[in-house]
């Protein structure tokens, strides 16, 4: 509804009680109602999960179309980086949040810091969405109230053009409210427990779930070493949890990342259960490693024999109790992973890489989408790669593919700064820059995010700061630093009372206490220094 439909539904109300709530502005309570367009956390995975699918489906017409977003560990960084985006595009359009276990883990856990294992308590990530997205609904009252406040003015000044135009904005406003990719890890624990944590996050606002595949107890972060995998039916059962709480709760187009850790990890939990050759199971016991044996001789105390090709082989099970893969299987393991997960409820991928290369990324996607011609992939950006490294050894490698002289650089010492002015360091530049892309183009790529940006980009400011404050340059280090920036990028939280609400806070004083309401915004609020 409009403001001025709300307007006219709330003035009805009001006379409909006959004078008890004549003390109700209907303007002041409509003014409310829009600047509080999500009610509920299931109000917001329906709009998000909508937003989601139209996005999916304009990138399966356009690959240019693909979407992006950063991870945040607080509602304030998630809200700053939505109207820093509204800024400087216009629009959240194919934006979106992350939010990381890995962050979870390092930065809200109450046991303090923690290894991306899934030891934080599984109730942070609800806790933290619900957090985003309170954060987000605020930055819509923030910007809604300004323009409710120039319509005041243009109302008190008779101007009716102008009540007109800011009426018409204040109908057509963006939300600042995004879809949201929220990290469930492997699940924490058995289907059931994904199930309940899964209903928890999409009541908190999630309209899409990222799973992995490795085991719940096991789990390490994507880019260390140790991982271990379940087999297809262990994973399948907790896309169908997944699914099964969004249908629950009426969230029909929830979507579902499905992640693989196949590529780097050498290692499962348990054998596969199989009925007969070539099923799901016998294709995941087909990648274990192991030695083919003639006889039961050949058996000693405590092995495990499987079928293996039609051959008896004395799988590789190592002193931790589990099971290790043939070495080179990870791609084809991959691939195997992706399929069946799409053929069996997920709606997106998740390829967890050691480097960011279009050609690696590409060969499995190609192999993937022969089977599920529209399959398609949330990539991690991550921070864990040496993206400068990686991209100038690309380059190096790719000279000397082509004949081109690299006697000017020792690649194993591309990081140098040496390097930052070179032709090929320049080159490897514009390769970074592209890649997202390049990759959305070449590899099936739909989203791209980077899991803990805003980890790095916290300590390096703070850093920056911490270094000339408590320095030489003293004060300074702040003002021209932080403060003379935000004045002149026009960055919101140079009033940071405004952005915390204070002028909220006061329009309802107005609103509760009419003519007696003590505000905060006078003449002697330090804030007016600042226009």
């Amino acid at each position: 509804m409009t403001f001025i439909d709300e307007l006219k539904a709330l003035t009805q109300l009001r006379e409909a009680q006959r004078g008890q709530w004549d003390n109700i502005d209907p303007e002041s309570a409509a003014r409310m109602r829009v600047q509080n367009r999500f009610r509920t956390g299931l109000d917001i995975a329906r709009h998000t999960a909508t937003i989601m699918r139209e996005d999916m489906a304009a990138y399966d017409a356009d690959s240019a179309k693909y979407t992006q977003s950063l991870g945040c560990w607080h509602g304030f960084i998630g809200q700053q980086k939505l109207i820093s985006i509204k800024k400087h595009f216009g629009t959240t359009q194919r934006r979106y949040l992350y939010l990381s276990g890995w962050m979870v883990a390092a930065l809200r856990s109450e046991f303090g810091p923690l290894p991306d294992q899934s030891m934080h308590e599984k109730t942070s990530v609800p806790a933290l969405i619900e957090e985003l997205y309170t954060f987000l609904r605020q930055a819509d009252t923030w910007e809604l109230n300004h323009l409710f406040r120039a319509r005041d003015e243009a109302k008190e000044a008779g101007d009716e053009a102008k009540i007109n135009e800011l009426t018409a904005k204040i109908d057509n406003h963006e939300t600042h409210v995004v879809p949201i990719i929220a990290d469930i890890d492997a699940g924490f624990g058995n289907a059931e427990a994904t199930y309940l944590l899964a209903k928890k996050m999409i009541e908190a606002g999630a309209c899409c779930i990222q799973l992995e595949n490795q085991v719940s107890d096991e789990k390490q972060c994507g880019h260390q070493d140790g991982k271990v995998t379940v087999p297809h039916e262990d994973f399948i059962a907790k896309i169908n949890a997944v699914r099964y709480a969004f249908l629950e709760l009426g969230i029909d187009d929830g979507v579902i990342v499905a992640r693989t850790d196949s590529l780097g990890a050498g290692l499962t939990q348990k054998i596969a259960v199989t009925q007969e050759p070539g099923d799901l199971g016998d294709q995941y016991n087909s990648f274990l490693d192991g030695e083919t044996i003639a006889s039961a001789a050949d058996i000693d105390n405590g092995d495990v024999v499987i079928k293996q090709d039609g051959k008896l082989v004395k799988v590789k099970r190592l002193a931790s109790g589990l099971y290790q893969f043939k070495a080179g299987t990870g791609e084809d393991r991959v691939v195997l992973d992706c399929i069946t997960s799409l053929q069996n409820g997920a709606d997106l991928l998740w390829i967890e890489t050691e480097k960011p290369h279009v050609g690696q990324i590409a060969a499995m996607v190609n192999r993937i989408r022969e089977a599920v011609p529209n399959a398609k992939l949330v990539y991690n950006n991550s921070p864990s790669f040496n993206w400068t490294l990686n991209f100038r050894q690309q380059v190096f490698d790719a000279w000397e593919a082509e004949g081109k002289s690299v006697a000017d650089y020792e690649r194993a010492e591309l990081m140098q700064a040496r390097y930052d002015d070179t032709e090929l360091g320049r080159l490897a530049d514009e390769w970074t820059a592209n890649f997202q892309r390049d990759a959305a183009r070449e590899a099936g790529i739909f989203h791209h995010l980077i899991t803990l940006p805003t980890y790095h980009t916290a300590a390096l400011s703070t850093d920056t700061l911490a270094k000339g404050y408590f320095g030489d340059e003293g004060m300074l280090a702040y003002v021209a630093g932080v403060q003379r920036r935000e004045i002149r990028e026009g960055i919101a939280t140079v009033r940071h009372q405004d952005m915390a609400g204070s002028n909220i806070g006061d329009d309802h004083k107005e609103f509760f206490h009419g003519d007696a309401a003590l505000k905060a915004g006078g003449k002697d609020n330090t804030m007016n220094q600042f226009g």
